[in-house]
């Protein structure tokens, strides 16, 4: 789950900014900023998300990797956040924190819709090729959520999903001090957010 940025803390609807985008995005991609509320072919929401390189660094046969992305759903959300992948049941951490996701049996990735059409473009793209790949870990038998006794920035697959995200960040020329602001997760204490840094390979600060 990308949901960024100390424990127990709500995410934020996120505003929109003003200014140049900092950091272009590969040409072949472009998010659907304008999409309502509701649910959607994630392809269509995410233009180009299959031409993309890191599209086709997944693990696993092509063929297959394409066929799940056109049978995944985009859907956006009002309120608080950025994306995660639906679970078929709410975390009971994550309740017991006061958030109720979208549940779902489906390949469902939600987002909401301040996210989608306020963030920086780099943001939404990097957040979508994080959250697909937990759709696949998920195909693979592999799981999301690992209750507290394993902390978020130590799940394999968040580990796994981050540094993925942030080689593409870097392929793009994407600088350590862009990332560890990416990175920042709400929900983590300062020792653990550092530790999630070191984890995906980005310096902190100083």
């Amino acid at each position: 789950m990308s949901e960024k940025r100390s424990r127990r803390t709500l995410p934020p609807v996120v505003s929109a900014k003003k200014g140049k985008e900092e950091f272009p995005v590969p040409r072949v991609f472009r998010a659907a900023r304008d999409t309502p509320a509701g649910r959607f072919p994630l392809l269509d929401v995410f233009q180009g998300l299959e031409a993309t390189l890191p599209f086709r660094k997944y693990p696993g046969d092509d063929a297959a990797i394409l066929r799940t992305a056109r049978r995944t759903w985009a859907h956006v959300v009002d309120g608080p956040g950025w994306m995660y992948v639906a679970p078929p049941k709410t975390p009971p951490e994550v309740r017991a924190a006061g958030f109720r996701m979208v549940e779902s049996t489906d390949d469902e990735i939600v987002v909401a819709r301040a996210h989608l059409a306020n963030s920086p473009a780099m943001d939404v793209y990097l957040d979508v090729i994080h959250e697909f790949l937990h759709v696949l870990q998920r195909k693979q038998g592999r799981e999301l959520w690992l209750g507290r006794k394993v902390p978020y920035v130590d799940r394999p697959t968040e580990i796994e999903a981050y540094a993925f995200s942030v080689c593409e960040a870097r392929r793009l020329g994407v600088p350590d001090r862009y990332l560890r602001e990416y990175l920042r997760v709400t929900w983590v204490t300062k020792t653990e957010s550092l530790r999630l840094l070191r984890n995906v390979g980005v310096s902190a600060e100083g």
